[in-house]
């Protein structure tokens, strides 16, 4: 499934991708490379280190990853990159809107000709998605940001959310996802059936020092819907 392949392959490139790419200068991204390169040396790094002076703290940072944290990893690596293109998700937005039966595989060929980036053409697949980055562009603006600015802040923060959420009992492994951790020793979730035939209640790890909250899919992607100023809180 071609959704699947690209959500997959997203979350594996998610840091690495984050990484390489350069803060969007005031005009555009596309001529953001050129400076670093043809610039004489000592003049360039204190341009780079007057941008990255106006970083987001740990509580903004929190505030904007609030509504999407609990996403799972192959669908919120797709948000985050998007989020960088916000004029994209604005253009995305409204193409939802105007189509409201589409959703899925089916949107995803509709827009295969449109000149977005391939994280917000994937994002037309889940309109319930989208309708709420369309609440807030702004918000989307700078959760992009962020995501250019201080990559490593930003997954820093969605562990703080996943822990807090986990300890309040908000966020544990169901018929629609499978919660683990990555870069620990636990063991990871056990979904063997019940006699009946019901999925038995899966062991939900507690996240330790070094290790990773990871968010899984059972089948197909799942959108989570939850209020963030309840999720959080015990």
């Amino acid at each position: 499934m071609r959704i699947g392949h690209v959500l997959a392959l997203s979350a594996t490139l998610l840091i690495a991708g984050a990484c390489k790419r350069e803060a969007p200068a005031p005009a555009t991204t596309a001529a953001a490379p050129a400076p670093a390169v043809t610039a004489p040396a000592p003049p360039a790094p204190p341009p780079a280190a007057s941008t990255r002076d106006a970083v987001f703290g740990k509580p903004q940072l929190d505030q904007m990853l609030a509504p999407v944290a609990l996403y799972p990893d192959v669908l919120l690596a797709q948000v985050l990159m998007a989020a960088t293109y916000p004029g994209d998700v604005a253009d995305a937005v409204a193409w939802s809107r105007a189509h409201p039966e589409a959703k899925g595989e089916h949107a995803v060929r509709q827009v295969e000709g449109q000149p977005w980036d391939a994280s917000v053409q994937t994002l037309v697949a889940f309109p319930q998605v989208l309708a709420m980055l369309g609440q807030d562009l702004g918000w989307v603006q700078r959760l992009g940001d962020a995501f250019l600015a201080q990559p490593e802040d930003v997954l820093a923060s969605v562990q703080r959310l996943r822990r807090k959420a986990q300890q309040a009992g908000h966020l544990r492994s169901n018929e629609y996802q499978v919660i683990g951790l990555a870069g620990s020793s636990l063991p990871q979730e056990a979904t063997s059936p019940n006699d009946d035939g019901t999925a038995a209640p899966a062991y939900t790890p507690d996240a330790g020092e070094g290790a990773y909250i990871t968010i899984e899919p059972v089948d197909d992607v799942y959108v989570p819907s939850y209020d963030p100023m309840d999720v959080y809180d015990p």
